[in-house]
């Protein structure tokens, strides 16, 4: 058994996220580990860019109010105690309202070979709202 320190809280990479976003890793970070487990804090109106996971997320809001988009899909409206899921491949994003912060658990599986996640173009504010 080993006992993990709580880590700081990251800023999400500018490239993968617009607004704020500060992100706490609570599993992946041990290199046998097949699950990445964290919890993202969105400030009114950030989001992640487009991606896609190669074995699916699975979210679950925690706090606040947020919106989620899978490709071709219409914008929905998250609330806390929500879960989401996106399959394996599906191209989405997830954020918070423009008006409203939103904790979620983003949850997702590591392939054995392979990248673990995809990311595309950030999600524009006419895409957005």
């Amino acid at each position: 058994m080993e006992i993990v320190k709580k880590q700081p809280s990251s800023k999400g990479a500018p490239d993968r996220f617009i607004g704020d976003v500060w992100i706490d890793r609570h599993a992946g970070t041990h290199p046998d580990e097949h699950i990445r487990v964290n919890v993202v804090r969105f400030a009114p109106g950030a989001r992640n860019s487009w991606h896609a996971h190669a074995l699916g997320q699975t979210l679950h809001v925690t706090e606040g109010i947020g919106r989620v988009q899978a490709s071709g899909g219409e914008i929905q409206e998250i609330r806390a105690g929500d879960t989401i899921y996106a399959a394996p491949g599906e191209w989405h994003w997830h954020g918070a309202a423009p008006d409203h912060f939103m904790t979620h658990l983003a949850m997702w599986e590591v392939p054995a070979e392979g990248p673990e996640s995809e990311w595309g173009s950030q999600v524009s504010d006419e895409e957005y709202h």
